[in-house]
């Protein structure tokens, strides 16, 4: 399975923290998931995840404690893709994809 998550601090930092260290409180969960060792990748807003659903949870879990140190409240976005018996699909889908839109460029009559 793929999880894509996104996890934030909110409702103000707790004492003895920055106020606006909400990029640093994102760096505590990915460094979690990174050092989780589970296929991941980092974007500008989500972080996706693959493996079982056990371990990706439990990953999930913990990067979301990590984030809980920044602030009163956690906010947690999270999507997921379940497919049983599929691996590699955090980068295959993407190849996927991309050779569809290459073909279709191909296929695209060029006008003048």
């Amino acid at each position: 399975m793929i999880v894509a998550f996104s996890v934030a601090p909110s409702g103000g930092a707790p004492a003895g923290a920055e106020a606006d260290s909400v990029h640093d409180a994102v760096a505590a969960a990915v460094r979690v998931v990174r050092e989780s060792g589970l296929p991941n990748q980092t974007s500008s807003m989500f972080t996706e995840i693959e493996g079982e659903w056990d371990e990706v949870f439990d990953v999930v879990k913990r990067a979301t404690e990590a984030v809980a140190a920044y602030g009163s409240r956690v906010s947690l976005v999270l999507k997921a893709d379940i497919r049983p018996g599929r691996t590699g699909e955090l980068t295959g889908k993407v190849e996927r994809l991309e050779a569809a839109l290459e073909r279709a460029e191909r296929e695209t009559p060029t006008s003048l």
